[in-house]
């Protein structure tokens, strides 16, 4: 089986995570990317662990990419550049709004010579907006957004960042949705597009409470459902549903009777059934009572794993191949997450390593340009295109 996105060529500029989350799912999707990176790198190199000069988190991301370095300081590189995007059918870029237009590679310069070009601009506010210009990442849009004065709010404790970044993972599948449908698009009319993405924006549209912040100042709205831990002998259990629907199961499975003292409030009447249902959990007397009671109730939960467990022992994650071993380049392997695609008639995962700053510089200009081998090494005494030692070894 094929997969749906072969023959696809794009040329990424981004760097960290809004844009090569986008691009790494491309890959896996059949797409040839080529990742375009300055001479310093991309600074998740630095991040985790590093095995054969690669580190866990640049892996991650850049799975299955070809790379290749150049200086776009120097006019050459640009010019390079621009050729390069010429025979792409696909952009995608997370600098600020301005940069890619000062280096004199912006969407009106690229679409002016490939009038087929889809481009992805991933950006915390968005092109052209009043605060288009400002750096903006994940955590800052998660303070703005709203998300994390929320979190705050229910849990009662101070303010703190997330553990994920859920705005540069957002951004990065709103816009691939986009550019897949700019991509459809240009099949229909022969033009392409540029996707204009703000983390913002991404992150209200994916906010299932934002409806809260919508309602008129004078009414308010119904609460939605929570989800809570609750401490149980097979350990900490995520259940979601309200108290009201909790408790009505262990009434009607269990026959607990309604602790409330005559003439309580609804305060009071809430506390008293909260700690019954509670203390009936915790006094089950092992994991298989806990599950069997789960079950019987018919409750939604999940145990509250650190991300090793949750990894390591989930039967769905194995059943579904969801991790996967790819070569470390150093005579071992990695493991590494599958994109979530699963098709009938096509295929997708991942299809390759990550790659070497510079590693793929003659391999690319060869086969997308055809340049000869003189040119190339030309551009590489001008220092136009670098190269990691590690890659050089490679070649």
């Amino acid at each position: 089986m094929g997969y749906p996105l072969e023959g696809i060529r794009v040329l990424d500029f981004s760097r960290v995570l809004a844009g090569p989350f986008a691009s790494r799912l491309l890959v896996d999707l059949g797409a040839e990317v080529v990742k375009v990176e300055p001479p310093e790198g991309d600074v998740t190199r630095y991040w985790g662990r590093k095995i054969a000069g690669i580190s866990g988190y640049f892996n991650q991301q850049n799975l299955g990419k070809r790379d290749i370095c150049i200086d776009l300081s120097k006019p050459d590189g640009v010019a390079l550049v621009r050729e390069l995007a010429a025979r792409a059918d696909v952009v995608v870029e997370n600098f600020r709004p301005g940069v890619m237009d000062r280096l004199g590679i912006g969407w009106q310069e690229l679409s002016a010579a490939n009038p087929r070009l889809v481009m992805l601009s991933v950006s915390g506010f968005g092109q052209g907006g009043p605060e288009s210009h400002r750096a903006a990442y994940a955590p800052i849009i998660h303070a703005e957004s709203g998300v994390i004065d929320r979190q705050a709010r229910a849990t009662g404790q101070p303010a703190a960042e997330l553990p994920l970044s859920v705005a540069d993972t957002n951004a990065s599948l709103h816009g691939l949705v986009g550019l897949l449908a700019a991509l459809y698009r240009r099949e229909q009319t022969g033009e392409g597009d540029h996707v204009d993405i703000a983390m913002i924006d991404a992150m209200l549209a994916t906010d299932d409470h934002l409806h809260v912040a919508l309602e008129p100042l004078d009414e308010e709205p119904e609460s939605a459902q929570r989800s809570e831990v609750w401490e149980t002998a097979a350990g900490p259990l995520m259940i979601s549903g309200d108290l009201r629907w909790i408790w009505k199961q262990l009434t009607s499975h269990f026959g607990i009777e309604d602790p409330t003292p005559a003439g309580a409030t609804l305060e009071e009447k809430i506390a008293a059934r909260n700690a019954a249902a509670r203390a009936f959990l915790a006094g089950l007397p092992d994991r298989a009572a806990v599950i069997e009671a789960m079950d019987r109730m018919n409750l939604a939960y999940g145990e509250v794993k650190p991300s090793r467990r949750a990894v390591d022992e989930s039967p769905t994650l194995v059943a579904r191949e969801s991790i996967v071993e790819v070569s470390d380049r150093a005579g071992g392997t990695r493991k590494v997450f599958r994109s979530p695609y699963r098709f009938t008639r096509a295929s997708s995962g991942v299809r390759g390593h990550a790659p070497h700053r510079g590693e793929h510089n003659r391999e690319v200009l060869s086969d997308w340009l055809q340049l000869d081998a003189a040119s190339i090494a030309a551009l590489e005494a001008d220092g136009v295109l670098q190269t990691d030692a590690e890659a050089s070894a490679k070649a």
